[in-house]
């Protein structure tokens, strides 16, 4: 089997998720894929479904690789190290592998193992194809909720919109790993014009518990947890927990590293890309025009009028609420919008819209998930 054959095989498969891969028309999908697997491991990605199975029932997929289960077993515990497929261990035993998402997942995953020519080869893919991929359905993995500082007493905040509430009910594992965007932009030496802050990811549960064990995070109690939003939100990072009530992921974002925010801005209207429930609201009798809030807006969705007044446009604010703790006159603040939605509960329920709206027919979805979840291999 050639090599092409090989890399492109994975990528059909890896298309099929509901984070897809979708072909790049330079041929950036196959550069990337051969940076991150030699052909074995393609040829053992490509094997992989949605759910996690042990070993023993992935090594009939491949068995023209001729590897014992043992040596199945090395080489997947291997590549999960490598941050290129998922890989978990159940309590009643047993260590299980699924399939990883390009985004959320390989990405992040390399966090200690960013170098510049994977970053520059993520963003060439990015730019020619997977952007649109993230986009296309316009169910984001991350919502944006408002920084504490921003709640003021008169503005109504369900629990999965408020992040102190999330964190105080969360009760299980939680750790925090260098922000992987600002890490790689580190490695092209550009880097980030607004903190100097890196373990700026939090994850929780079951991720926290495999980012600890592959040295990728270190845990941390909820005390710790808060001083890193307290310094977030005086630095201005945007709060984007994972779009679901049962957390797995948060993170706090700049204008100038992340790539949801860097990968939105130059779209018309990007707002429609995000999942939030409010907007910022100006006092124009209140505005004295100092601008502050336009140097804090990570999404450019502020400018001051030439009669001095802080104006902000809709097509870009996502409701943030990093402009609101530091105005001076309090003439600006965040309000709910009048059409809000509900998070998923968890993040299979998530993925499972997300398919949904990728594709389209109700028996297309059977047929997929079925294959998916590996009912049909």
């Amino acid at each position: 089997m050639s090599d092409n054959s090989i890399y492109r095989r994975l990528q059909q498969h890896l298309d099929k998720f509901p984070i897809g891969f979708p072909a790049a028309p330079s041929g950036a999908d196959q550069d990337l894929l051969r940076y991150l697997y030699d052909e074995t491991e393609a040829e053992i990605a490509a094997a992989l479904n949605l759910i996690g199975e042990p070993a023993t029932k992935i090594a009939p997929r491949i068995k023209h690789l001729k590897l014992s289960v043992a040596d199945l077993e090395s080489k997947l515990d291997e590549m999960a190290t490598k941050g290129i497929i998922n890989s978990f261990s159940k309590r009643s035993g047993g260590t299980f592998y699924h399939v990883a998402f390009l985004a959320i997942g390989i990405f992040e995953f390399q966090v200690e193992r960013m170098t510049p020519e994977f970053f520059r080869l993520f963003k060439r893919y990015l730019d020619e194809a997977f952007r649109d991929e993230l986009l296309r359905t316009r169910i984001p993995q991350l919502r944006t909720i408002p920084t504490e500082g921003s709640i003021l007493p008169d503005l109504v905040v369900e629990n999965y919109d408020h992040i102190r509430t999330l964190i105080d009910d969360f009760d299980s594992d939680i750790a925090v790993a260098k922000c992987v965007c600002r890490v790689a932009h580190d490695s092209v030496d550009a880097p980030c014009q607004v903190t100097k802050e890196r373990e700026t990811c939090l994850i929780f549960g079951s991720a926290a518990r495999r980012y600890i064990h592959l040295g990728w995070g270190r845990k941390i109690d909820k005390a710790e947890v808060f001083k890193i939003l307290e310094k977030a939100e005086e630095d201005g990072l945007v709060v984007q927990p994972s779009n679901t009530q049962k957390l797995f992921a948060a993170c706090l974002c700049c204008g100038c590293c992340c790539e949801i925010l860097t990968s939105t801005k130059p779209l018309d209207n990007p707002v429609q890309y995000f999942a939030t429930n409010f907007q910022a609201r100006v006092d124009a009798d209140e505005c004295v025009g100092c601008g502050r809030c336009v140097k804090r807006c990570q999404m450019d969705a502020v400018e001051i009028s030439e009669d001095k007044k802080a104006v902000i446009d809709y097509s870009r604010c996502i409701g943030c609420g990093v402009c609101v703790p530091t105005c001076k006159p309090g003439a600006i603040r965040l309000e709910r919008k009048e059409t809000t939605t509900t998070p998923p509960q968890d993040s299979a329920r998530l993925y499972m819209n997300i398919l949904k709206k990728k594709v389209g027919s109700a028996r297309q979805m059977v047929m997929l998930s079925k294959q998916l979840l590996g009912r049909l291999v």
